[in-house]
């Protein structure tokens, strides 16, 4: 071998042997337990992808010197107890997590184990952690701020459909976060002369008895972001499309698959923000000494397929406000 050769792959080495010394000194590999809230369906995966190749450009390669255990809590409440209890039995080296319940389940199954949330609209108001600046014990993580956003979303809707004179608003009561925004709903549509009908569920079979009392004219949907609506979210666009609904959410994705406009944080970013508090963790930091980070980022989507479905057109001020636009 050539001495420029033999000096490059040394070097090439030197900088893999600080993420290797586990496996080399045949010390056990990290465990991550990823608790993603709704199925695996393509809103999941993408989330669960950034996640995954955020970590491998920090260092951490799955099946080299880091082992991550995926679980899918499919929108429903008892799976994410179930699934934080299997990582605590695992004794995985870090829990992460999506939204505010899965993260609850979380911390009644560990006071130790180190905790990343994700997509958690109100962390210290939900209890997760004690401030943002000094999240003390063992829960860190990244905040949407989607409750702050409710006031935003309810004028795009009315710029949308200017006659709108009823919001139904799909909820999940099981979730505090989610009865937060709902609130915020309720100011905000009293402020635009709006009546508010809420539609309260528990459950994913719940959603399609709930759009019942939405019949007649100037009617709008929206629909509170919660793992539970992320995981029905083609059955609920499939109701709201039948019944002529203009429908807003929270997130891109579920725009895409025939909603017709949102408004919020990137979810993928956030995992990927995520990846970075769980590699400072896995170096020695503490969690409740990294401050919850803020989304200061937030997306404008529309589906101008949707609203040609409904009979909408979309006025030309919002399609240059626009971050994305499918057609």
């Amino acid at each position: 071998m050539r001495r420029r050769d033999f000096i490059t792959l040394l070097g090439g080495a030197a900088a893999a042997w600080p993420l290797a010394a586990h496996a080399q000194q045949g010390e056990r590999v990290p465990r991550i337990g990823v608790l993603i809230a709704p199925a695996s369906n393509a809103l999941g995966q993408a989330w669960a992808n950034a996640f995954r190749q955020e970590l491998a450009r920090l260092g951490w390669t799955e099946g080299r010197n880091v082992a991550i255990d995926l679980r899918w809590g499919e929108g429903r409440s008892e799976r994410y107890a179930e699934i934080a209890a299997d990582f605590v039995r695992l004794k995985v080296d870090v829990i992460v997590t999506s939204a505010t319940p899965p993260t609850v389940a979380a911390i009644k199954e560990s006071s130790t184990i180190p905790i990343v949330f994700t997509s958690t609209g109100d962390p210290v108001g939900a209890g997760l952690v004690a401030s943002l600046a000094r999240p003390g014990g063992n829960v860190t993580g990244v905040s949407s701020q989607i409750t702050d956003l409710a006031s935003k979303r309810v004028g795009l809707l009315r710029d949308l459909v200017p006659a709108l004179r009823r919001l139904g608003v799909l909820v999940n009561t099981g979730n505090a976060v989610s009865m937060l925004e709902m609130r915020q709903v309720e100011v905000a549509a009293k402020v635009l002369g709006l009546e508010v009908a809420a539609l309260e569920v528990r459950r994913a079979e719940e959603i399609a008895p709930a759009f019942e009392p939405l019949k007649g004219p100037a009617l709008g949907l929206y629909v509170i972001a919660d793992p539970l609506m992320n995981s029905s979210a083609f059955r609920i666009n499939t109701l709201a499309l039948s019944a002529r609904l203009p429908s807003i959410f929270s997130f891109r994705e579920l725009v895409e698959i025939g909603g017709l406009v949102s408004y919020g944080p990137d979810n993928a970013d956030q995992y990927r923000r995520a990846a970075t508090y769980v590699d400072k963790i896995l170096r020695g930091a503490k969690p409740g000494d990294l401050p919850v980070e803020q989304t200061t980022k937030f997306d404008l989507t529309i589906n101008l397929t949707t609203a040609k479905a409904l009979g909408l057109t979309v006025p030309p001020t919002l399609l240059t406000l626009a971050d994305e636009v499918f057609e």
